[in-house]
């Protein structure tokens, strides 16, 4: 049984049938909402200042080069004290052919946004698409990225102090001792109260293809040995492409949910999993009751209440679903249906 309420829903309709709205992802600070996604070649942002119940009209932050889109390729966002800033990996080429991991930023609430930066220091080497970007304590908002300057696939990243304006020269996050993480899972990354960074990321060692975890204390300039998430492991000469997801909880401890084979885990820590059900795109959010979680199994979207176990079908038509949730309690959910983007809020 679900003991959510619905308390809102809207939806941002495709401009063309040809240029279907995809990658909703979202954002809050705790209770401001804030949403992006792409379309073509284009990158949208709209906003909500009451809490999801009137969004502004879908604006266009950037139309430059080839979007990277779909498979939980595309735009994301965060908010900073000084601006919302939104990165996507754009290129002239596209389709892997090359392609930068490119933030705008807006210190006026979305009404206007910057030229694109480009936060990889090395030309194409984010063309695999497949990003991350999280903000929270110190002013610290960092970027990571699949990174293919080298011989197989590795993990970069680069912090911002000043909300996105400026960026450091990128580290290396992690690089696997078989060569190469997991070539297309898209990594996470979350900032916790006190500045401390922590990326999630699915590697490939010995042909398991696992979720790990590292951490870094100095603002990303160095990261820790990365730790195995969960007890089991998953044997696959391939790539799964879901890569879960990670928030950091009011005691400064990271919660991950993740795919392993055809089923949903969540993990406290190294060696720790709770099954929770069969599915893939997993997402969660903090609340003060507990966690939120949702996930796809085929096209339904099911959810599980905060201090629940029990997962109900929220809708039955869903795809690669964003989740936060608001200082009242309340998430958020977005996710791509026929062409459109839906939102809805949940008490």
């Amino acid at each position: 049984m679900l003991l959510f309420t619905l308390l809102l829903s809207a939806q941002f309709a495709p401009q063309s049938a040809d240029l279907p709205n995809r990658q909703p992802q979202l954002a809050t600070d705790g209770t401001r909402l804030v949403l992006t996604y792409g379309a073509g070649n284009s990158v949208f942002f709209a906003e909500s200042t009451d809490a999801g119940r009137s969004w502004s009209k879908p604006a266009i932050v950037s139309s430059q080069g080839k979007l990277s889109l779909g498979m939980r390729r595309g735009p994301r966002i965060a908010m900073t004290p000084e601006a919302i800033v939104i990165s996507a990996v754009v290129g002239e080429k596209g389709r892997g052919a090359d392609g930068d991991l490119v933030a705008w930023r807006s210190v006026d609430g979305g009404r206007t946004w910057s030229a694109g930066k480009a936060i990889n220091d090395v030309s194409s080497s984010a063309r695999e698409g497949l990003q991350t970007m999280g903000a929270g304590g110190k002013g610290i908002l960092f970027g990571s990225w699949l990174d293919l300057r080298g011989k197989g696939t590795r993990l970069y990243g680069s912090t911002s102090n000043d909300g996105g304006a400026t960026w450091s020269p990128n580290t290396l996050v992690y690089e696997s001792p078989s060569g190469s993480v997991c070539e297309c899972c898209h990594p996470t990354a979350a900032v916790d109260a006190q500045g401390r960074i922590f990326v999630m990321f699915r590697n490939s060692i010995d042909g398991n293809r696992d979720m790990y975890l590292v951490r870094s204390d100095d603002g990303g300039k160095t990261f820790g040995a990365a730790a195995k998430l969960g007890a089991g492991t998953w044997k696959l000469n391939a790539c799964p492409m879901d890569g879960g997801a990670l928030q950091v909880g009011t005691d400064g401890k990271p919660l991950t949910i993740w795919r392993r084979e055809g089923e949903v885990f969540l993990s406290a820590g190294p060696n720790l999993e709770r099954r929770i059900g069969a599915g893939r795109h997993p997402i969660l959010a903090t609340t003060p009751r507990g966690p939120a979680l949702a996930w796809t199994e085929g096209k339904q979207l099911k959810v599980v209440a905060p201090a629940q176990k029990v997962a109900a079908t929220i809708e039955s038509d869903a795809a690669y679903p964003s989740m936060v949730a608001l200082s009242s309690g309340a998430v958020v959910l977005a996710w791509e249906q026929g062409g459109a983007i839906v939102v809805k809020a949940l008490d």
